[in-house]
């Protein structure tokens, strides 16, 4: 009788409505990947197979949507290949492609779980992956130590400033032009630094000007210094200085000494308005303000001075079997022997995924599909139904034979 194989087609059909409602279930989970049931046939020594057999569970590893979501440390993998690598609170390791991921109150970056994500500290690609950590502590100042002039054009049709009376700051008829720009101490403490520019008489056909930078009121050292100019405008000399300072911070905050190298090597002298771009590489401490996470996987710190600090880089997985993969719950799987060891790489290298910050990668569940089979399933099951209602009615047609 064929009671076997329609029993065996009810089991079938009802595993396969349970990895349909399953996957329309995680219709909404971040980075939920849709699972297909696979079956297969039962024989034996028969002409007449005994039914079908449920195999497994067949993972659709494709992407989902990626949508923004605003969290500075959510993240989506843009493309199918790589999985955040984590681990739990005993050390165990997991790999997930649900990247919503906050600050806990230790600074570690964890899911919802408490998984901790894991990279590379501080950028060291290749090294092993440790637990990222978002700093808390202020970045330390930087004191100016070059001053460069992407941009100084003095103008040639200037008057020329006598050599007396001396040069006074506080006297603007003794010099042409003055510039200033914030420097930075080893403390951090800003300072007005000030150049005064003065136009002096031509000498041998050049243009000659006095520069004399201060700190604050006081001059530095040296206390003035020349740059001569050829009749094209061209800088001759004096482009690159050391200006020095001995005490900064003064004797309450006694910073290092400044030296300051300059680098006007790009000056002009033309006939028009003068003008000036001077840039140095210096900044005072800032706190810790907001994380960024860039294509290549890059965990940006920015901090309240506008500097920025790399913290990490993301250590993406990718396996040679992902059918083999084992799933654990909580949006995790762990590697088999059948899914053989995780390939750890950077974002976008060795064929890996791109990162897209501020987003999430939404479910690949495609809800008409699975509808559709759902339906599929149901005529299935009531087919299977069927078949041992038709071997009922034979078996009540033969026990009713006289």
């Amino acid at each position: 009788m064929g009671f076997g194989q329609g029993l065996s087609g009810l089991n079938a059909a009802s595993q396969n409505l349970d990895v349909i409602g399953n996957n329309i279930a995680n219709s909404g989970t971040v980075g939920f990947k849709a699972g297909s049931a696979t079956f297969a046939d039962v024989y034996a020594s028969s002409r007449v197979g005994l039914g079908v057999q449920f195999t497994g569970v067949s993972q659709r590893f494709t992407t989902g949507n990626i949508t923004s979501s605003g969290g500075e440390l959510d993240m989506a993998i843009d493309g199918p290949k790589g999985f955040f690598r984590v681990v739990d609170t005993s050390g165990a390791v997991m790999y997930t492609r649900n990247g919503q991921f906050f600050k806990d109150k230790d600074h570690n970056i964890v899911n919802i779980q408490g998984h901790q994500l894991t990279g590379y500290q501080g950028g060291a690609v290749g090294t092993d992956p440790v637990p990222l950590v978002v700093p808390v502590e202020n970045i330390a100042p930087r004191a100016t130590t070059t001053l460069t002039a992407s941009k100084l054009t003095l103008d040639a049709n200037a008057s020329v400033v006598p050599a007396t009376p001396v040069f006074d700051a506080d006297d603007a008829s003794t010099y042409t032009k003055a510039e200033q720009r914030t420097v930075y101490d080893s403390l951090g403490n800003a300072h007005n630094m000030k150049l005064y520019f003065a136009k002096r008489d031509a000498a041998g056909g050049n243009s000659v000007w006095d520069v004399y930078p201060y700190l604050g009121s006081d001059p530095m050292t040296p206390a003035s210094f020349q740059m001569t100019f050829n009749n094209e405008g061209t800088l001759l000399s004096g482009g690159n200085q050391t200006l020095t300072f001995a005490t900064p911070g003064g004797t309450t905050s006694p910073a290092a000494p400044l030296s300051i190298a300059t680098n006007f090597n790009n000056a002009t002298q033309f006939g028009g308005e003068a003008s000036a771009n001077l840039l140095q590489d210096g900044y005072a401490t800032g706190e810790y303000a907001s994380v960024s996470v860039d294509r290549d996987g890059t965990i940006v710190a920015k901090y309240t001075n506008d500097q920025n600090r790399v913290i990490g880089i993301l250590a993406l997985a990718d396996f040679n079997n992902l059918q083999g993969l084992q799933p654990r719950g909580g949006n995790a799987w762990v590697e088999t022997s059948a899914s053989g060891p995780a390939n750890l790489g950077q974002p976008g290298t060795n064929g890996l995924a791109v990162i897209k910050g501020s987003s999430i990668e939404e479910s690949n569940v495609d809800m008409s599909q699975e509808l559709v089979n759902m339906i599929i399933a149901q005529r299935t099951y009531q087919a299977n139904a069927q078949t041992i209602k038709t071997q009922d009615q034979i078996m009540q047609t033969l026990v009713t034979m006289r």
